[in-house]
């Protein structure tokens, strides 16, 4: 098995932006880092550059606090790699490398000023790292420029970097949204990949495209506010981006969520949005939350770590926190495994993927108050801190959990269960039905459900116990092979080694 780090403990992205400064720390270098410090200041270094050509002087006072506060900050979580970036503001400016040498001497680390085309591609990767099997382009919004690059699983095609960053095109249209679209259509013209594909999707990243999403979120009263992984119609967001040049943006509903600072950007990143869309003809929008910061990251690791599974190893991780038995989570995917050849043989990759997802999360609330474990549990899978998933894979997840803790019973609706059809509902609550025999027989400790397997044979659900487990058949257990079987629509029993089935 590949090793799941090449760092023993946390590292960190700092991401010199022409609109904001920011740290980003990991517990770990890993195909999954979770982030555990996340700060922002947003410098406005960008601004102005197309007028006057330099960084503005309050901006660089501002971000040189800010790295002197990453600093200490990252010896006080012990981190053991900075990599420090800095992308279109420092490399467009008169005073860039002044700037530049100033931040190696506050950091006591290398900066890596990106040319655009390097920075196109590690928004590429990111979108890899952090999406499953992602295929479509890569769209980095930021302050300075726009950088666009097709992506397709895990290859990285065409990209291009253009000066149509928030900031610039601000600067460079004097606040004037009739002559920003002009010069977005005019840098648009001169790239011959976009209309190449239509139907493909759109993977957003950066600032503003995230603020437009929250946005168009809060407005039609979507029901998980998780932005990573959020998809919706790109015809949809389009006519939203063309309304946000023509509304009043301090009236829009959850504007209080987006920074003063980045409301006046909103109209020009729209601007951008809605003529890529028109010009690529996508069938979705998606945000991504991984960009450059985890496309560098992702850089660095070897092929054997990149080709694990970014949801399984957060997954694991988390199972690794919170379970009772080492070892039992893999036997768990075991046993799952068993059953659904002998129920499901024509079970997808993809749904495999996420049933081994929702066995590697079945013990988040054993810790929780025993009257709110299904509602803990749906919440947890519904809103952890996971890479590489849907919302509405989320969604199956958390009716997954929700039955795993408490069967059939209607108590609680377990979160995003809108955003499942009947059948996908009735799926995952047979899962999570089937898992809580699985907790019944072995009580999560490894060493049981290997000899322990249940299959479909002949329409009936088949609980198999050797004779050393015998004991274990009770009228609890008959009850909830009784509900897996009634989400199955099958009958059930159980097979005692050398007894008659009952």
């Amino acid at each position: 098995m590949a090793p799941q780090s090449i760092s023993q403990g946390p590292v960190a992205v700092i991401d010199i932006g022409s609109n904001s400064v920011r740290l980003v720390a990991y517990d770990l270098h890993s195909r999954a880092p979770t982030t555990m410090f996340n700060e922002k200041s947003l410098c406005g270094l960008g601004r102005d550059i197309a007028i006057t050509g330099m960084l503005p002087p309050d901006g660089l006072e501002q971000a040189r606090e800010a790295l002197k506060r990453y600093r200490v900050l990252c010896n006080l979580m012990r981190v053991e790699r900075i990599y420090v970036l800095a992308t279109a503001a420092a490399r467009r400016a008169a005073n860039g490398p002044d700037f530049i040498a100033e931040v190696e001497d506050i950091l006591g680390e290398p900066v890596s000023v990106l040319a655009g085309e390097e920075e196109a591609r590690l928004a590429a990767l990111g979108v890899i790292a952090g999406n499953f099997r992602p295929n479509g382009l890569a769209g980095d919004l930021g302050g300075g420029s726009l950088e666009l690059v097709e992506v397709r699983d895990g290859w990285i095609g065409e990209g291009v970097s253009l000066e149509l960053g928030g900031l610039t095109l601000r600067d460079a249209s004097g606040k004037n949204l009739k002559k920003a679209a002009r010069l977005v259509r005019q840098a648009f013209d001169g790239v011959s990949f976009l209309d190449r594909e239509p139907g493909r999707d759109i993977f957003a990243i950066g600032g503003t495209w995230r603020a437009i999403a929250r946005l168009f979120m809060a407005r039609n009263n979507y029901p998980l506010n998780v932005l990573h992984g959020f998809s919706a119609p790109a015809g949809e967001i389009a006519r939203f981006c063309d309304e946000l040049q023509k509304v009043d943006i301090a009236a829009l509903p959850a504007i209080g969520e987006i920074a003063r600072e980045r409301r006046p950007l909103l109209p020009y990143g729209a601007l951008v949005l809605a003529e890529l869309i028109e010009r690529t003809a996508p069938a979705r929008f998606l945000i991504s939350t991984s960009g450059v910061r985890e496309g560098v990251l992702y850089s660095q690791l070897p092929p054997a770590i990149r080709e694990q599974d970014p949801l399984l190893v957060a997954c694991r991780a988390l199972n690794d926190i919170h379970a009772r038995g080492a070892g039992h989570a893999d036997e768990l995917v075991d046993w799952c495994d068993g059953f659904a050849r002998s129920a499901f043989p024509d079970e997808t990759a993809a749904q495999r993927r996420i049933r081994h997802a929702a066995c590697l999360l079945s013990e988040m609330a054993w810790r929780a108050n025993p009257d709110y474990r299904a509602e803990e549990a749906a919440r947890m899978a519904a809103y952890a801190a996971i890479p590489a998933i849907t919302h509405h894979e989320r969604a199956f997840l958390a009716s997954v959990q929700h039955a795993r803790y408490e069967g059939l019973t209607e108590n609680f609706t377990p979160p995003l269960r809108g955003l499942l059809t009947p059948q996908e509902i009735d799926a995952a609550r047979a899962l999570g039905c089937l898992i809580r025999v699985a907790y019944n027989i072995s009580a999560g400790q490894p060493g049981v459900l290997p000899a322990t397997p249940i299959r479909i044979e002949n329409g009936t659900l088949v609980q198999f116990l050797p004779s050393a487990f015998a004991d274990l058949s009770n009228e609890r257990l008959i009850g909830r092979l009784k509900q897996t079987a009634r989400m199955l629509a099958v009958d059930y029993r159980i097979a005692i080694a050398g007894q008659p089935a009952i």
